[in-house]
């Protein structure tokens, strides 16, 4: 990482990496050593967290899904990670092929990911940009991505604001983003909370302090403020499982979703 930050430069495979230990989860295979030991204590701690994982990538997909049915064509996926069946272009382009999308990690090896895998995949734009940087990321996404931020677009932040330190000013950054959305846009998050069992977010944080993997489980009243200004979706901000169909239990890691609607 450079010094001052804990943003990556180039591959370290003996420091956990967020989206090597999400793709773990998830069952992929782009991962070493280092992200599948955190995973594995995750998984000693709370068994269900791979389920915590699923129930992330469904609420992604279900958000892709309502802005799309809505009319929303232009998708902004920050933090996208490394790309996993299925990806955000395959749901929203299903319902409306003419949807473009940028794909924005900023982590250079999640980048190399993505340009090798989606290089053929129509409409889709990998970028390397950090959210902590809004205004260069908006630039990236409409010169490299033909976002027109004049009409309606959803950014998708899922799995990524809890990775963000407050003193990197999280939500500085999302207030920016929501600056740059015109009414008929869309605002998804997915957020680590508090309510998550302490000795999950004990082992967690001792396993990834100082790396790219910290995590920062905030409140849902602190959570809340990434949507200010916004019309909430229903079921409003709630844990994973309650966005999405079927009677799935809650997990020990809960993960906080919610939409937000400019009007």
């Amino acid at each position: 990482m450079s010094e001052g930050n804990r943003a990556p430069v180039g591959v370290d495979p003996f420091r956990p990496n967020p989206a090597r230990v999400y793709n773990y989860m998830l069952g992929g295979k782009d991962n070493y050593d280092a992200d599948r030991l955190v995973g594995d204590r995750m998984l000693q701690v709370a068994p269900d967290t791979k389920d915590t994982a699923w129930h992330s990538r469904r609420f992604l997909m279900e958000a892709v899904r309502i802005a799309a049915e809505s009319g929303i064509r232009q998708f902004v996926d920050i933090g996208a990670g490394i790309p996993f069946t299925p990806n955000v272009h395959e749901v929203a382009q299903e319902i409306e092929p003419s949807a473009i999308v940028a794909s924005i990690d900023f982590d250079p090896v999640v980048f190399a990911h993505s340009n090798a895998l989606l290089s053929s995949a129509p409409g889709v734009t990998p970028i390397l940009a950090d959210i902590r940087e809004p205004d260069k990321l908006l630039e990236l996404a409409q010169n490299e991505a033909g976002i027109d931020f004049s009409q309606p677009v959803i950014f998708l932040i899922v799995g990524v604001l809890h990775f963000v330190m407050d003193d990197e000013q999280p939500f500085e950054a999302v207030a920016r983003l929501r600056d740059a959305m015109v009414p008929g846009s869309l605002l998804a998050i997915q957020h680590a909370s508090t309510n998550t069992h302490p000795f999950f977010k004990n082992t967690s944080s001792n396993d990834t302090v100082g790396s790219p993997s910290q995590v920062d489980f905030r409140p849902p009243e602190v959570v809340e403020r990434f949507f200010e200004g916004l019309e909430m979706l229903p079921p409003g901000l709630a844990p994973a499982n309650e966005w999405l169909e079927g009677d799935l239990r809650a997990t020990k890691l809960v993960v906080l979703c919610g939409i937000g609607r400019k009007n």
